[in-house]
């Protein structure tokens, strides 16, 4: 069971919770222009490095009448997206051998995995199972906005406890995390230098705003949850560095610290004081044609 990804660097409940804002039902006219992709045909889809489902659950919506498949080597991940997004096939595998036979798909569709495959694996394995003409499609985060509320701001202690991570932290180092990350010129230059045609380029820019009411309450105060439960995950997380000498007590204590500072957001939000916080995600969607 490989579960490095899910507990050393995104949580489960980090990646799902972001993902699902990020591809919500409101933005996804953001994204079908891009996407472009004939939703009135019986589409094959597969999502190569899935993560916990959240953009195969949107794809299941938005292409009803599509076939989704959806490939993680997390399997903490796969067993999450199993029992939180229905009518989507979840398997256990790796992006640089996909198990799947040539030409089995008529879409590929990756969120922030590009970065982390040797670039000729990773439009290799697509490129092969794609049909002849199908569609490769490569989304990558690229700079956005934070706009943090004066509440949110970790105290001394908080950072004392960051800074004595760091220092021991190799992470991203160990895992080859974002080994392969490539400018906004090179991602689409790799797709045509490994086959691809027809490449094209576009930007969906996701604002994540709790007090603008366009947003549902409902909707806002998961906003705030998600940056929660990716602190309290990234505080888990310390729990596997090899070197220091963080203790379950220092967690507990930073836990507490981290609820305190999302309740009092909370509370803010609910006697409606607003922040005007915000979380302006990027995300740079390649398009090519097998």
């Amino acid at each position: 069971m490989n579960v490095i990804w899910s507990s050393r660097v995104q949580g489960v409940r980090t990646l799902y919770l972001s993902r699902r804002l990020r591809f919500h039902d409101l933005f996804r006219q953001r994204y079908a222009p891009l996407f472009a992709l004939d939703g009135d045909k019986p589409l094959k889809i597969l999502e190569v490095g899935c993560g916990p489902g959240a953009l195969a659950g949107a794809l299941r919506r938005w292409y009803p009448r599509a076939e989704i498949t959806a490939l993680d080597r997390d399997s903490a991940f796969i067993r999450f997206a199993r029992e939180h997004e229905p009518g989507v096939r979840f398997l256990e595998g790796d992006a640089a051998a996909l198990p799947f036979a040539d030409g089995a798909f008529d879409v590929t569709i990756s969120n922030t995995v590009s970065e982390h495959i040797e670039p000729g694996a990773f439009f290799g394995e697509q490129r092969r199972v794609l049909r002849p003409g199908g569609v490769c499609l490569v989304l990558s985060s690229r700079r956005g906005i934070a706009v943090q509320a004066a509440c949110l701001t970790p105290g001394e202690e908080e950072k004392r406890f960051w800074d004595k991570a760091a220092q021991s932290d190799d992470t991203f180092e160990k895992y080859a995390v974002g080994r392969y990350h490539m400018s906004e010129a090179e991602l689409p230059a790799a797709m045509e230098r490994y086959g691809f045609a027809d490449v094209r380029t576009g930007y969906a820019a996701i604002g994540l705003t709790p007090d603008d009411p366009a947003f549902p309450p409902a909707l806002a105060r998961e906003m705030i949850d998600a940056e929660r439960y990716g602190e309290l995950d990234a505080i888990a997380s310390t729990a596997w560095l090899e070197r220091g000498d963080i203790t379950d007590r220092d967690r507990q204590r930073m836990e507490a610290l981290a609820n305190a500072r999302y309740d009092a957001r909370l509370g803010q939000y609910d006697r409606g004081e607003k922040q005007w916080d915000t979380q302006v995600s990027v995300i740079m969607v390649v398009r090519g044609t097998a």
